[in-house]
């Protein structure tokens, strides 16, 4: 699909208000998207597992308006009015705008809330733009009449794009795609796809266990550091590799072979942070306990001969995965080793889930 196959022709119904809830969960990417051109298109591929726990619920409310020359809305997270999100939801308004021209006709209150800790590196732009996206998609279909599901969330993934990039592989799940790639012949640039190649059954009800290792605020957002890959030393090469270990993750779900997507899991989470420690300027989003985690992975790890393996998002908590009959053994050693690097000790127990959906 191109860009003009979102453009709407014409609306045929008239809706004076509404009320639309859905929710989008977060996802995290196996190979990393980190660098990106012009109007939200990633520099390489990523694919990425869908959560089922940790997700962003997104109520718009809706209203006609007289005047039709400014966006108008409001944003509320977890009952509070954040004036500090406006900036990000007009400049999303605005390159989406072309595609959803009834924006101006409405006022709207968005009402957000997540179910695990904003801005902390657990995608919660991923989550909160999916859902926003996936509600607006809602309303217009109301506008036009019908519209292919299919085709609804295509649009949806296409728009979260535009406002966050990872936000595109929030729609479906368990695995989706992002990003042209030659052997995904389904793949795009502009919006993410569910993985359309065999999975083996090891990779059925994967588990994802969240170590907050510190629930703050980034010190250096995504955005930012995306941007710095424009003139990044190592960027060609890390662009290449992301081709390179995503050809290999296609083996690896077709096979089963958890020792090989162990090993590139966890060698596209540390390519990541290296990208961060060596741009122009550099930065370190990894805390102390992030380290003593991994240590602390790799030593039960050699001492069990375990699956589990670790990756990172943009940010300092760990992401543990391992097989579901895993789990009991996996729980134990995080309450005997990996707790206490926690944040009050504190983490969260998810696994795949199957993306974005309109809340009835």
């Amino acid at each position: 699909m191109t860009e003009t196959e979102f453009i709407p022709q014409s609306y045929l119904n008239t809706v004076d208000h509404g009320s639309i809830t859905c929710s989008a969960p977060s996802n995290i990417a196996l190979v990393k998207y980190w660098g990106k051109r012009k109007h939200q298109i990633p520099e390489n591929q990523s694919v990425s597992f869908t959560l089922n726990e940790c997700k962003t619920l997104t109520t718009i409310t809706f209203k006609k308006k007289e005047d039709q020359n400014n966006y108008s809305f409001e944003v509320y997270l977890d009952g509070k009015l954040k004036p500090d999100f406006k900036p990000k939801i007009e400049t999303f308004f605005k390159r989406i705008e072309a595609y959803m021209p009834f924006l101006k006709n409405y006022e709207f209150k968005i009402e957000t809330s997540n179910t695990f800790p904003h801005s902390s590196g657990i995608a919660s732009s991923a989550s909160g733009m999916g859902a926003l996206a996936l509600g607006l998609v809602h309303i217009e279909t109301q506008l036009q009449g019908t519209t292919a599901a299919n085709f609804v969330t295509k649009k949806a993934s296409f728009l979260a794009r535009l406002g966050s990039g990872s936000a595109c592989r929030s729609m479906e799940g368990p695995l989706v795609v992002w990003g042209k790639h030659g052997r995904i012949k389904e793949s795009s640039d502009l919006f993410g796809v569910k993985y359309p190649l065999p999975v083996h059954k090891n990779f059925e009800e994967y588990q994802d266990v969240i170590l907050l290792v510190d629930k703050g605020e980034k010190q250096v957002s995504s955005s930012l550091g995306h941007n710095l890959m424009h003139q990044h030393p190592y960027a060609q090469q890390r662009f290449e590799q992301a081709d390179e270990n995503l050809s290999k993750l296609i083996e690896v779900f077709k096979t089963g072979n958890l020792k090989d997507f162990m090993a590139i899991v966890e060698s596209e989470a540390l390519t990541l942070h290296a990208m961060m420690m060596t741009s122009m300027p550099y930065f370190i989003l990894m805390k102390p306990n992030t380290l003593n985690i991994i240590n602390a992975i790799w030593r039960y790890r050699k001492e069990t001969d375990s699956n589990i393996c670790f990756t990172l998002d943009a940010g300092a908590n760990v992401h543990l995965l391992f097989p579901k009959e895993e789990k009991p053994s996996v729980l134990q050693f995080i309450e005997s080793d990996l707790a206490q690097f926690c944040q009050n000790r504190q983490y969260i127990c998810d696994q795949l889930g199957w993306g974005a959906q309109l809340i009835e």
